[in-house]
């Protein structure tokens, strides 16, 4: 089911440079969207990270509208008077007869309007009907019907092209809404998806193929310390394993230096965030740990709100405990350095037998007491309101993870959102992804995927899917991405099963890798940022709103379509070292310590070098460079879309697990010389 996308999306720089042919003086651009200053989806991180470059565009002329929230307007938005007197009337207006419309200005300027999602679509249905001079964009960040699909189970994506949209939407009860997103998609002058696996869908769904994809970024943070996402990893799992050392108080017989943290994130939709293939995988992953007598031991997080009434009374304990053994940690030290003080002054050795006395040691003994219980670290850190009936809670009762101390995997669900003044887990989400090692998310139904590109942004390798935006970019335009610490699982060409044991094959890969091999990763995924920064992302919504003002007003802006150079742009090369697969960088000896390993210089590459990862820095900034915007650059026509940019409905040769990294392209050679 191929695409031909009116944009090349292999080519970031495949866009056109309009600041000299387009005067953004005498237009307005107005983003119309349910999410604005209302925090309830992805869509409002869109438009929150993207509102600073489109301001810097757009200036006094930008305008943001979205429902009026006193939550939202406390904590969110800054109240100004209206910058000019066209605008002052339409808010008065608007205030005194509690419509919303547009009033006419005396300049006459263009209005760009652009709808996100169905919520906002009515507005865009009747600026068309109504015959308004408006250039309208409608953007379907994921598709009503496809995500109503997802959810019950049905083989998507294989059939496509075969759904009754009509009947589909009808059972569910959800046409009315179908219809308003159907006909909005139709009525814009311009229509965009959020990635090609989205433009596929609505191709279907919505029966209209979009006219540009536009990708979503992130606003991108730059730390002035070389490397300083790394001691933040550092710090925040430390914080990580306080929580740890509490929750599995008791049974803490595993070494926390050689632990490992996985997690998931999202909303609980159990298959559509691909929850269910993540515990089988882990069922998998303890065997294969346990058989082989690893010493690894990974602790996987699932956070993921679900319904509860209360924090788990044993958790709490655990939590409690760990705190009270921290209190007699630190009285007992400090009556030990007062005595040594104390001998040292006199000038005197001490007398160890003397330091501590018998009500020390019974303080001791009784905190070890209090640490003692008979059953397992709970799996749930709150009391869940449908407990029988959890899907997360069901798969593990069947799987059989109940966190034991022969297992090797770990299991906790944290079912609420993470926040720094909770009792249990004080750490905000941004630190909590800083301190795993690996966030997983083998999403069915993910039209972008914020959370691994958070993940990216921060330094920290992820698993995606062929089946979410995000992972599609990432394929597009890294020649190896498991090298760079973006692994790509693939569910839309194998069976579940095959996916199951591809994921698998992915997380036993990562645990055998050393601690330098990770660093080495998590350094390689750092350098990916700037290919997710709305610095460049952006300019995919600026060519589609050049081009709905092209569309509605003929007259004023010209827009000449042709064929784009297949030559342009660029794709992140395989890194210039060796990939940290532990099959490329075994050791000789299989019981080499990693106290030996950080002696070296570093692991050989395939020519049997040294890695230095300054020097590899320095390869990744000659050939990962910023993508330089052509002057002229066209955009490819709708009839004419380039193949490069289009989606291959064979099995993707580009998937590749950690241990059979993909071999570069021909003309990558070129780029790295």
């Amino acid at each position: 089911m191929p695409l031909s996308r009116t944009l090349s999306m292999s080519s970031l720089p495949g866009l056109e440079d309009w600041e000299d042919e387009f005067d953004l003086e005498n237009t307005v651009l107005f983003e119309v969207a349910w999410e604005v200053a209302n925090k309830v989806g992805g869509i409002y991180t869109v438009l929150q990270t993207k509102a600073k470059v489109t301001g810097d565009e757009w200036g006094d002329n930008y305008y943001l509208v979205g429902p009026y929230t006193e939550q939202g307007v406390r904590t969110q938005v800054e109240l100004l008077e209206p910058p000019t007197p066209a605008l002052k009337r339409t808010l008065d207006s608007m205030n005194s007869k509690g419509c919303k419309f547009l009033a006419q200005n005396e300049e006459k300027p263009h209005v760009v309007a652009h709808f996100h999602e169905w919520l906002a679509g009515i507005g865009l249905c009747l600026c068309r009907a109504r015959r308004l001079p408006v250039a309208t964009i409608f953007t379907t960040h994921a598709t009503l019907l496809g995500r109503y699909l997802c959810a019950g189970a049905v083989d998507f994506y294989n059939n496509l092209e075969n759904f009754n949209v009509d009947k589909e939407a009808g059972e569910r009860q959800i046409y009315h809404r179908y219809c308003m997103e159907r006909a909005a998609a139709h009525c814009a002058h311009i229509f965009t998806t959020v990635s090609q696996i989205t433009a596929i869908e609505a191709q279907h769904l919505l029966k209209r193929k979009p006219d540009i994809v536009t990708p979503n970024g992130l606003n991108v943070k730059k730390f002035s310390a070389m490397h300083e996402f790394q001691n933040l990893h550092a710090q925040s799992k430390a914080r990580i394993q306080e929580f740890v050392r509490g929750h599995f108080y008791g049974h803490l017989d595993f070494n926390l230096d050689k632990t490992l943290y996985f997690f998931i994130a999202g909303r609980y939709e159990f298959s559509n965030k691909g929850a269910d293939v993540f515990l089988e995988a882990l069922a998998r992953l303890n065997y294969l740990l346990r058989v082989n007598g690893s010493e690894q031991t990974v602790v996987a997080f699932f956070i993921m709100p679900a319904r509860t009434n209360n924090f788990n009374v044993e958790t709490l304990k655990g939590q409690a405990v760990r705190k009270q053994l921290w209190d007699t940690a630190n009285t007992v030290k400090e009556k030990f350095g007062r005595k040594l003080y104390e001998s040292l002054l006199v000038g005197s050795l001490p007398d160890m037998n003397k330091m501590l006395d018998k009500e020390d040691f019974t303080m001791m003994k009784r905190a070890i007491f209090a640490t003692q219980r008979q059953s397992f670290p709970p799996v749930c850190t709150h009391n869940m309101l449908d407990d029988s009936s959890d899907p997360i809670l069901t798969t593990i009762r069947r799987i059989g993870l109940f966190n034991s101390s022969a297992d090797r995997v770990k299991v906790i669900f944290h079912p609420e959102f993470l926040s720094s003044t909770s009792p249990l887990l004080p750490v905000d989400y941004e630190e909590f992804v800083r301190g795993c090692h690996l966030g997983v998310f083998p999403s069915y139904y993910e039209p972008w995927g914020y959370t691994p590109a958070e993940c990216t942004v921060m330094g920290i390798p992820s698993i995606s899917t062929n089946l979410s935006g995000f992972g599609c970019f990432m394929e597009e335009h890294i020649a190896d991405p498991s090298a760079y610490g973006i692994y790509i699982l693939d569910r839309r060409f194998r069976s579940l099963d095959d996916s199951c044991s591809q994921l698998t094959s992915f997380l036993y890969s990562f645990c055998q890798q050393s601690r330098r091999q990770r660093i080495i990763q998590r350094n390689r995924t750092e350098r990916l940022s700037d290919l997710l920064d709305w610095k460049y992302l952006g300019r995919y919504y600026m060519s589609a709103r050049h081009m709905a003002l092209a569309k509605a007003f003929p007259e004023h802006f010209t827009y000449e379509p042709h064929e784009a150079d297949a030559t342009q742009g660029y794709r992140y090369p395989r890194p210039a070292s060796v990939p940290p697969s532990p099959s490329l960088s075994r050791h000789s000896s299989p019981h080499q310590s990693e106290d030996e390993e950080e002696t070296r210089d570093g692991p050989p590459d395939v020519d049997g070098e040294r890695y230095d990862e300054e020097e590899e820095a320095a390869k990744d900034r000659r050939n990962i460079r910023a993508p330089e915007w052509p002057r002229r650059a066209s955009c490819a026509s709708s009839t004419s879309g380039s193949k490069r940019g289009s989606v291959d409905t064979a099995p993707s040769s580009s998937i590749s697990t950690p241990s059979e990294p993909l071999s570069p392209a021909s003309s990558l050679g070129e780029e790295r010389n």
